[in-house]
């Protein structure tokens, strides 16, 4: 695993290098990862103004930011991503909000695609789902915990949708969209922050 993190965090980008990296495919009319198709540009080009509303519009509750400024230790936020990903649209300008307000956060960003010994360590029920949040101790590099691909509401919206439908299809992602509007981002900051103030409790422990 320490390989695998090593390398994912040699390839890894800042928010603005991964916002810029995506934005460039898409005037060559690509997408970022192995895989090329229509859907894949449509769903990419729909995140790019996802994102740009976000990075401009979301904000981060008045207690998560008193969270954000009481952590002690350092860390690192990896994260596993492609540009075409809709949840990941969704949720890493809100980690890039997060960080903003701390300097124990950093948050790297890594392509999926070209990290697939690491995407195979954070598999999601046997799938490379992203994003995948890897939260690191920014000293050691030791993995002390992970979330994702998404908020428990969203998830279980997916699951609830799949038991009755069979299948994700596009009024499926339709909802799941919808049902992200109206959290605000919220889900992500709250559930983002208690993972990383569980791993801050178990560092004080070893202490």
């Amino acid at each position: 695993m320490k390989v695998a993190v090593a390398q994912g965090l040699l390839n890894s980008h800042s928010y603005l290098q991964y916002r810029s990296i995506v934005t460039n495919a898409l005037a060559q009319g690509k997408v970022t990862g192995n895989e090329q198709s229509p859907a894949l540009l449509h769903y990419s080009e729909l995140n790019e103004v996802r994102m740009n509303r976000l990075d401009k519009k979301m904000e981060i509750t008045e207690e998560n930011i008193r969270k954000l400024l009481g952590l002690k230790r350092k860390y690192v936020w990896l994260v596993l991503s492609e540009g075409w990903c809709g949840d990941a649209a969704q949720i890493v300008p809100i980690l890039n909000k997060m960080d903003s307000y701390s300097q124990h956060i950093e948050l790297r960003i890594a392509f999926r695609d070209e990290n697939e010994a690491l995407m195979n360590l954070f598999l999601t029920n046997g799938t490379k789902s992203v994003p995948k949040v890897i939260v690191l101790d920014k000293e050691s590099e030791d993995v002390l915990g992970s979330w994702g691909p998404r908020p428990k509401g969203a998830t279980d919206l997916i699951k609830s949708y799949k038991e009755q439908y069979g299948v994700v299809d596009e009024t499926a992602k339709t909802e799941l969209q919808l049902w992200y509007l109206h959290d605000k981002g919220v889900s992500t900051q709250n559930e983002i922050l208690e993972l990383t103030l569980q791993c801050e409790q178990l560092n004080h422990q070893k202490m």
